[in-house]
């Protein structure tokens, strides 16, 4: 099977019932990646390519409490990072983004979201090639689900005649990735960084 072609459940590999790593903090802000939300902070989870890359783009935003990076919109359980490069498990990388909705929007979230990578590529993002590179926002409830079709909606008429890829869907499960993935590039500043952008700008609102 091509590496970029989805598989179905039935081909997933079986995973694992244990999560693959004890959590350490925040390496910026040593908040708890496991923490219950707070009152005013909601959660989304967001795929842009690799996670290394898309993970700095968001802890940077006011208003955005805490990221971790995992794996989501696959099959099997507590995949390791290999196994989703595998393509053999359906997941994509992706970002779990926590926010503070008193100072940042899930629509502005979901702006920058649009515009830091191509959302029309498919199963791929740039040179990284798979279905674990594929663009997706996993939500967790109906208001967030439409505000993320108003968004996509809203950027497909700013891209004109490129099509977007993005899956949209509730989310069913997040597993975290291992504990040298999360918050990579603050911890090696020179590693690779495969995040960019279509050059179209969201537009105003």
């Amino acid at each position: 099977m091509r590496k970029t072609e989805m598989i179905s459940a039935d081909q997933a590999l079986p995973g694992r019932n244990h999560a693959i790593a004890v959590m350490e903090p925040h390496f910026i802000n040593q908040s708890d990646l496991n923490a219950p939300l707070m009152e005013h902070q909601q959660s989304v989870i967001i795929g842009l390519g690799c996670f290394w890359g898309a993970e700095r783009v968001f802890w940077q935003l006011d208003g955005v409490v805490s990221t971790s990076v995992g794996y989501a919109g696959g099959y099997t359980p507590n995949p390791t990072y290999e196994e989703v490069c595998s393509g053999d498990t359906g997941h994509t990388e992706v970002v779990r983004v926590v926010f503070d909705t008193r100072v940042i929007a899930l629509a502005d979230i979901l702006k920058v979201f649009w515009e830091k990578h191509d959302p029309t590529q498919g199963m791929r993002q740039g040179n990284d090639i798979g279905t674990q590179y594929r663009s997706a926002i996993y939500v967790n409830n109906e208001q967030q689900l439409l505000t993320a079709q108003q968004t996509q909606q809203q950027y497909q008429q700013a891209l004109g005649d490129l099509s977007i890829t993005t899956e949209i869907a509730m989310l069913t499960h997040y597993y975290l990735a291992e504990v040298y993935h999360q918050q990579y590039l603050a911890k090696n500043p020179n590693g690779y960084c495969g995040i960019g952008g279509t050059g179209v700008c969201f537009p105003p609102q």
